[in-house]
């Protein structure tokens, strides 16, 4: 616990005798995750925390209690052109072809991620300081071929990914500054919610991690399983051969305006194939208060959606994105 500073003799002739004592100011320029006595907390956006421990609440001060509602991946509305119109939707499994329809490169896309606390301190009940926590998150990700007046400007696709995931904090120091801070296993389905032929589903199951230094790069992973489906359901028999078994995602704050983020998928257990995306995010207003941000998104690889997870496809996507809630 933090102690009180001694008070200046000439301050302290000047206070009145039932003044109340001034806390110790907090040291907010420092990353490091900790609880300081008498700060006015905010739980997960309490700043003096780090990032992936606000993200995961994984500290008793960095908690905002169980079944209140977060963001999860952002929350963002954009304009994307291609390299090219959409390819007919194709999988081995039968009658899952499609037919060609005149879409075009460019749509909007709208996506929608939250996330809420199912319970916390399962396993580190007895720990005053780390809380682990169980979570259940829904992403949705719409693409909208509002541009396509010949066809009604319909909806092309809508991928549903409903997830169960548990976060275990770990405070592990690593060379370099690093620290290691979480660990946890999750449970996730996808689907595009269409009947045959475009019907698309898998179920994965995965170990996760998160690695930071500072506040101005993380580094989190996860590594999956497909779980298995008889023939006569399995809408995708080669998606891994396309998606991969991992996804690495990589983080540098360069300031607190400016944010770049790397994705790779199908570099760990891969068969050549997988996805780079590249993003810029910039706040809008002041950082320390807004959540918004301009997003600028290159996407280049396999499974641009579940409909296309076997086409390559190069996607340009300018918007504003909503980070958290």
């Amino acid at each position: 616990a933090a102690t009180l500073p001694p008070v200046p003799p000439a301050l302290a002739a000047a206070q009145p005798p039932d003044a109340p004592a001034v806390a110790k100011p907090v040291d907010v320029a420092q990353p490091a995750t900790r609880v300081i006595a008498f700060a006015q907390t905010e739980g997960c956006r309490d700043r003096q925390y780090s990032v992936l421990s606000r993200f995961w609440e994984l500290e008793e001060g960095s908690s905002c209690g169980t079944f209140t509602f977060r963001g999860y991946r952002p929350l963002n509305v954009s304009i994307s052109t291609a390299d090219g119109r959409p390819q007919t939707p194709t999988s081995p499994a039968e009658g899952h072809t499609g037919t060609a329809t005149a879409y075009q490169p460019s749509e909007m896309r709208i996506g929608l991620s939250v996330r809420t606390k199912l319970a916390e301190g399962l396993l580190t009940r007895s720990d005053p300081l780390r809380r682990d926590s169980l979570w259940f998150g829904y992403t949705q990700q719409s693409t909208w071929q509002v541009f396509n007046s010949d066809l009604s400007r319909p909806f092309r696709t809508t991928d549903h990914e409903p997830e169960l995931m548990y976060a275990y904090p770990i405070d592990l120091n690593l060379p370099g500054g690093w620290r290691w801070r979480y660990a946890g296993l999750g449970l996730v389905h996808q689907s595009n919610g269409q009947s045959l032929p475009l019907s698309r589903s898998w179920n994965r199951v995965y170990l996760m991690g998160g690695v930071e230094l500072d506040n101005r790069f993380a580094i989190t992973a996860r590594v999956w399983h497909r779980i298995h489906e008889s023939e006569a359901d399995d809408d995708n028999p080669d998606i891994t051969k396309f998606l991969g078994h991992s996804e690495i995602i990589g983080t540098w704050n360069m300031d607190p305006v400016n944010t770049l983020r790397g994705t790779v998928r199908g570099m760990v257990g891969g068969s050549g194939k997988g996805s780079v995306r590249l993003e810029w995010l910039r706040a809008i207003g002041d950082p320390a208060k807004s959540d918004l941000r301009f997003h600028v998104q290159l996407f280049h690889g396999y499974g641009d959606t579940l409909v296309d997870y076997n086409r390559k496809r190069t996607v340009l996507s300018v918007g504003v994105s909503l980070v958290d809630f």
